[in-house]
C-alpha cells in the first residue's frame, strides 16, 4: 500500500515537472513569435562598453605621441610633428572652409562607386554561385582580381578614360566588385542544403527561390563581402586620388596627402591620414556594424555581453 502511494506521488511530481517544462517552452515560443527580445541596454552601460575603450586608446596614443616629441625621442619635426601642429593644420583647413570639402569630395566618390560595385557584384556573385560552368570559368579570375592591388588599376584606367571621375569609378569597381561577388558566393556555399530543398518543396523556384531562400540564407557571408568591398573601394579611391591628380578632379583626401608630400608638410600628411582613417571607421560604425548586428540578432547569433 505504501509503495503504491509513493509511486503515485512520484508520478504526480514528474507530471508537475513536465508541465512546468512545457509551460516554459510555450512561453519561449510565444516570445519568439511576438518578437520579444532582450531589454534595451542602458545608456551608461553602452558608454562604458562601447565608447570608453576606444576613447581610452586614442588618449593613450596621443600621450605616447606627445611624449615622443616632448622628450625629443624623435626630435625632427619633419619626421614626426607634434599633435598641436596637426591640430593647427586642422584649424587652418576649417577656417579656410576646405576641411569638409576634402572629406565630401572623397566620400561622395567612394559611396557612389561602391553603389555601382554593389549593383554589378551582387548579380555577378549569384550567377557565379548558381551556374557551375560560369563558376568554373570566371571563379578563379574573381579570386585573382581580389588579390590584385588596387593601385595596379590606376595607370591603365588613366590611359583608358583620362583624368576624370569616370576613371576614379572604374578603379573603385575593379577593386570592389570581386570582393562583393566572392563574398556572396561564399555565403551561398554555406547555405544548408535543407533550406534549399524546403524552399523547392514549398514551391519557390527560379527568381522566387533566389530572392526568398538563397539571398536571406546567404546574408551573413554577403554582408562580410560588402564590408570587404567597401574597404577595397576606399583603398582603391585613395590610390587613384594620390596617383592621378588634376585641378578638374578637385582635392580629395588622397590628393591632400599627395599635396602634403609635395610641400614636405608632415602636419598636412598626418591630417590626411587621420581623415582617411576617421572616414573609414565612421562608415563601418554607422552603416555596416548596425547591419551586421541586425542580421546576427535576427538569427539568434548576437551574444549580449
Amino acid at each position: 500500500m505504501a509503495s503504491t502511494e509513493t509511486t503515485g506521488k512520484t508520478g504526480q511530481v514528474k507530471e508537475a515537472g513536465d508541465g512546468q517544462d512545457l509551460a516554459g517552452l510555450e512561453a519561449g515560443l510565444d516570445a519568439l513569435e511576438s518578437g520579444a527580445g532582450p531589454t534595451r541596454t542602458p545608456v551608461r552601460q553602452v558608454l562604458v562598453q562601447k565608447v570608453v575603450p576606444p576613447l581610452t586608446a586614442v588618449v593613450l596614443v596621443l600621450l605616447v605621441w606627445q611624449a615622443l616629441v616632448s622628450f625629443e625621442i624623435v626630435d625632427d619635426p619633419t619626421k614626426l610633428p607634434s599633435p598641436s601642429a596637426v591640430w593647427d593644420e586642422v584649424a587652418d583647413a576649417w577656417k579656410q572652409g576646405t576641411l569638409l570639402d576634402f572629406i565630401w569630395t572623397s566620400v561622395s566618390r567612394g559611396l557612389l562607386g561602391f553603389l555601382f560595385a554593389l549593383a554589378i557584384g551582387t548579380p555577378l556573385g549569384l550567377i557565379v554561385a548558381r551556374v557551375r560552368f560560369i563558376r568554373a570559368a570566371i571563379g578563379p579570375i574573381l579570386s585573382g582580381l581580389q588579390s590584385l592591388p588596387s593601385v595596379a588599376w590606376v595607370p591603365p584606367a588613366v590611359l583608358w578614360l583620362g583624368l576624370n571621375n569616370q576613371m576614379m569609378y572604374a578603379v573603385i569597381l575593379l577593386g570592389a566588385v570581386p570582393s562583393i561577388a566572392n563574398g556572396l558566393v561564399s555565403g551561398v556555399d554555406q547555405v544548408p542544403p535543407l533550406f534549399l530543398r524546403a524552399g523547392r518543396t514549398l514551391g519557390a523556384t527560379g527568381l522566387r527561390h533566389t530572392w526568398h531562400i538563397v539571398l536571406p540564407a546567404a546574408l551573413p557571408g554577403y554582408l562580410a563581402g560588402l564590408k570587404q568591398g567597401w574597404a577595397f573601394s576606399w583603398r582603391s579611391l585613395m590610390a587613384a586620388e594620390i596617383i592621378a591628380s588634376s585641378p578638374d578632379l578637385g582635392v580629395g583626401l588622397g590628393q591632400l596627402l599627395e599635396n602634403g608630400r609635395n610641400a614636405s608638410s608632415m602636419p598636412m600628411i598626418f591630417l590626411a591620414i587621420f581623415l582617411i582613417l576617421i572616414v573609414g571607421i565612421a562608415i563601418d560604425l554607422l552603416i555596416f556594424s548596425p547591419l551586421e548586428r541586425r542580421v546576427l540578432r535576427g538569427r539568434g547569433l548576437l551574444v549580449k555581453s
